[in-house]
């Protein structure tokens, strides 16, 4: 999905000099991944990104795991988790395989005291609750209820809250996250069938360059461990920058996906929204259902063999599940059927639309549950499909 964005100033040439106003030189920086051959941009400092007074070892960070090979139906009330002050202590994750890893946050505030990057993965932050600023060396990204905000690897950032109730699903992911390839064209415009255009991508805006030395704290993500680097200068202080959309991060709005529908029911594959080397994320949104005279809109019992499937409730009544929360989630792991709870077929039978909103991610490596999921579980609910 490339797309050039630029902001700022930057000279005409690439790797020239570039000259301030009071003498010397800016700072260019090519920041991008997969060593020369993939998406970059190209970064315009006042000062060298690389002055680093002091590196501290923190903390490992990697998850604790609870259940390592799991082969039964779980669940997990989200909005359980308790909110946490600081971001990064929020963050909790709560299942892993070595693609990703996905967990919850419910942060009070990003604290002003540091900034964060991390190293190891992507980042897709799912905004349930809570509205704010995304800000980066790239400009400011205004998000809301219902964004995806996408982070590439490296990329430094705070968060300003809005208000204190905030609540988060994410994702880190070891492979690039981009749009799926079958919506694309040789050229990668979107194509007419897709979900979704060009016009539903928000790019960052309102550039704004921190002329400022002192300390400035980076905690980074590598390997599982947090790391503080102390920088002699502001992180974002960037004059201007050009380059495609990964490695800068960008907005998209679940509320802005255009569900496709059809006569009979259509596989979970139409929702797709996301993709990566080890899954895929797929956006149920509000949509008619399916009009054939005998439809049955709720989905047929499948055998998820090659993939484990997780669904987050977002809002709305889901069809397919009785006695659903907000941000509770379901896993039914790859390997054994999955379908409608009782009574979920028949209820759909006759109705026209749904009101749903939810977030699926199917890993296609198992996943071990770590031990934060377990203080969220639901007891028993591989029983629920036994019918009263």
């Amino acid at each position: 999905m490339p797309r050039y964005h630029t902001l700022g100033q930057i000279p005409n040439k690439r790797h020239i000099t570039f000259e301030k106003p009071e003498g010397g030189l800016y700072q260019e920086e090519l920041f991008g991944t997969a060593g020369f051959a993939g998406m970059s941009s190209l970064i315009y400092h006042l000062y060298p990104p690389t002055v680093v007074s002091e590196v501290k070892r923190l903390t490992d960070v990697t998850p604790i795991i609870a259940i390592e090979k799991n082969m039964q139906a779980l669940s997990f009330q989200g909005f359980s988790l308790t909110p946490e002050k600081d971001y990064l202590k929020s963050r909790k994750t709560l299942f892993v395989n070595n693609d990703l890893h996905i967990g919850l946050a419910a942060p009070i505030e990003f604290s002003s005291d540091y900034f964060y990057r991390n190293s190891d993965a992507d980042e897709m932050l799912f905004v349930h609750a809570g509205s704010g600023t995304l800000k980066t060396m790239y400009g400011n990204l205004k998000f809301a209820y219902g964004d995806y905000l996408i982070i590439p690897r490296g990329t430094t950032y705070q968060i300003d809250f809005d208000t204190e109730d905030n609540r988060l699903l994410y994702i880190e992911s070891f492979s690039e996250i981009t749009t799926p390839r079958r919506y694309r064209n040789d050229y990668g415009q979107f194509l007419e069938h897709s979900p979704f255009c060009e016009r539903d991508f928000r790019l960052p805006t309102d550039l704004q360059t921190h002329n400022e030395k002192g300390s400035f704290k980076v905690i980074s993500k590598k390997q599982g461990v947090l790391w503080e680097y102390t920088h002699a200068n502001h992180p974002f202080d960037v004059v201007g920058w050009d380059g495609f959309n990964y490695p800068y991060p960008y907005a998209f709005s679940i509320l802005d996906f255009e569900p496709l529908t059809g006569r009979i029911h259509m596989p979970p594959p139409i929702h797709q929204q996301w993709e990566s080397a080890g899954f895929v994320v797929c956006s149920f949104v509000p949509r008619l259902y399916d009009y054939h005279p005998k439809a049955i809109p709720a989905p047929y019992h499948h055998s998820n063999v090659d993939s484990e499937e997780i669904l987050y409730y977002v809002d709305g009544d889901f069809m397919s599940r009785n006695n659903i929360k907000k941000g509770q989630i379901t896993l039914h792991p790859g390997g054994i059927p999955h379908g409608p709870h009782p009574g979920a077929i028949e209820r759909s039978v006759g109705k026209t639309k749904t009101e749903e909103l939810a977030v699926m991610i199917d890993p296609f490596a198992p996943l071990s549950i770590t031990k934060a999921a377990m203080d969220l579980q639901v007891d028993d609910y591989y029983k629920s499909w036994i019918a009263e």
